[in-house]
């Protein structure tokens, strides 16, 4: 599916409500995943690479990386440590 094909798709799931309070329910998640992939692209390495700096498996990262579940803070520590960064967590002001 093209990306425009795939912003036309979403576009009509954000017109249900129902669709778009779940889909912004979970824009943190999301959002997390997403610092991840890019932490760990930054630092050159693979999934199987975090992993083993992790002391974990491949498929842990996986599913990190996939917006699933809710890691630790500990775990979110160990990742990264393993991509050579540092976490932060701050506080916004509501949008």
């Amino acid at each position: 599916m093209s990306g425009k094909m795939m912003e036309q798709k979403k576009s009509e799931l954000m017109a249900n409500p129902q669709f778009r309070e779940a889909y912004y329910a979970l824009e943190e998640e999301f959002r997390l995943a997403k610092e991840m992939i890019v932490a760990r692209s930054r630092a050159g390495l693979t999934q199987s690479e975090v992993a083993e700096r992790m002391n974990t498996s491949q498929s842990t990262v996986a599913r990190l990386e996939s917006g699933k579940g809710n890691p630790s803070r500990e775990t979110l520590k160990r990742f990264a440590e393993a991509t050579g960064t540092r976490l932060c967590i701050s506080f916004q002001s509501a949008c």
